[in-house]
């Protein structure tokens, strides 16, 4: 099975910009999409992006599609998720998951079988 972990997060100001990056370790990474999802503070955890197993198809939460960009490196079992013009309400732990389930899930955190600890990302003046 995989592991993963996340990095990247922190305390920046609006209109920054962030990379997080999710390290895969344990499996085979390319049998995998990853998605990243996200989760504020008496919210609901919610979809942000996804990508599929060799980076051929991607997907975005439609607020998000013109500010983030998800990519991987399979040679690295790394995914990458570049934030740009970071909003306060981007606040947020943010997760990365794998799913060797039909790319038709991935916008559910159900498909989801393997999940980072989180990073948290805080946007703020």
């Amino acid at each position: 099975q995989v592991q993963l972990v996340e990095s990247g997060g922190g305390l920046v100001q609006p209109g920054d910009s962030l990379r997080l990056s999710c390290a895969a370790s344990g499996g085979t990474f390319s049998r995998y999409y990853i998605g990243w999802f996200r989760q504020a503070p008496g919210k609901e955890r919610e979809f942000v992006a996804a990508i599929s197993r060799y980076g051929s198809s991607t997907d975005y939460q439609d607020a998000m599609k013109d500010r983030f960009s998800i990519s991987r490196d399979n040679a690295a079992n790394t995914v990458y998720l570049q934030m740009n013009s970071l909003k306060p309400e981007d606040t947020a732990v943010y997760y990365c998951a794998a799913a060797s389930t039909e790319w038709a899930y991935r916008i559910r955190s159900s498909g989801y079988g393997y999940w980072g600890q989180g990073t948290q990302v805080t946007v703020s003046s």
